[in-house]
């Protein structure tokens, strides 16, 4: 299939600092990519040199196989990135149709309106939008060029959860015609819904590139959280089979590889428990589980 990013062993450094370290890292066309990092790991320096807006101080990215930089790969592309501003005395329907301007096969204004769910703000300045309707806006603008790829940073942010809900489903409309979509988000259960693939990238390097369902499947454990008779400590949980234990007054949350036999001995304890839900790891458990792993590796 189609290679529509790629970055080839690339590398970036700022001064003394390497933000990234040999990233390979190719997204076919159709994909829907989620790219997950903590503050810091090098993700948004990815995205930046995908796009042609930093280039590597070593290695190669490519869009379309092209230069990022190269216009016949940029008229191909559409970006929502977190620090956006448009002139906001022009109305939606002006902006949209402004935007449409710059690509060669735009779709209708009307229907990228429609895709950003402000069909009734068609006709209202932008200045006078909310701030979850701006966040609509910046998606107008990013797909009204009918792009093949879209880079979505961050793109909920600020969105209630009706709003972000439709928002959504709105990105997920967009993928079923077969776009490319390439997401970074700090909501992990957005990734979670949306990705097929998720990479993971923590201290400049890639430390995950797979389905969410199979980076799941690494963290050893189950996630068991109840709500006890009294407030817990961890002083509570000495010697049980655990980890990552969250205790907040009488509600707990925990991973552990034998949770019949933890919930056993407290149960021998004489807690009461009540609201018990015992499932496999989460996403975010799995990010935090790799990320850690990746960072005694490097202290290591």
């Amino acid at each position: 299939m189609e290679k529509v990013v790629e970055l080839i062993d690339a590398h970036k450094r700022y001064g003394s600092v390497e933000a990234v370290k040999g990233v390979s890292v190719a997204i076919e066309h159709g994909e829907l990519v989620a790219m997950l990092g903590p503050n810091g790991a090098g993700k948004t320096t990815c995205i930046s040199l995908m796009l042609g807006l930093r280039k590597p101080s070593s290695g190669q990215a490519k869009l379309f196989g092209l230069a990022p930089t190269d216009r016949r790969a940029r008229s191909r592309c559409g970006v929502m990135l977190q620090e956006s501003g448009v002139p906001g005395t022009l109305k939606v329907k002006e902006l949209v149709d402004l935007f449409r301007s710059y690509y060669p096969n735009p779709m209708p204004a009307e229907r990228a309106i429609g895709l950003a769910g402000l069909e009734e703000q068609a006709g209202r300045q932008a200045q006078k939008l909310s701030g979850g309707q701006l966040q609509r806006l910046y998606f107008a603008l990013a797909v009204c060029g009918n792009p093949q790829v879209i880079f979505l940073d961050e793109p909920t942010v600020g969105l209630d959860v009706e709003a972000r809900r439709a928002f959504l489903e709105s990105i997920r409309s967009f993928a079923s015609e077969g776009k490319t979509i390439i997401l970074t988000t700090h909501y992990l259960e957005e990734a979670d819904q949306l990705a097929e693939r998720v990479v993971v990238i923590d201290r400049g390097v890639v430390v995950a590139d797979a389905s969410p369902a199979e980076i799941k499947s690494r963290v050893l454990g189950r996630r068991v959280s109840f709500t006890a008779d009294r407030s817990l400590s961890d002083a509570d949980f000495q010697g049980l089979p655990h980890q990552n234990l969250e205790v907040e007054g009488n509600r707990v949350r925990l991973l552990s590889n034998a949770p019949e036999a933890l919930l056993r001995d407290l149960f021998r304890r004489g807690y009461d428990i009540r609201d018990l839900q015992v499932v496999g790891a989460d996403l975010e458990e799995a990010f935090l589980d790799l990320t850690r792993h990746a960072e005694k590796e490097t202290v290591a």
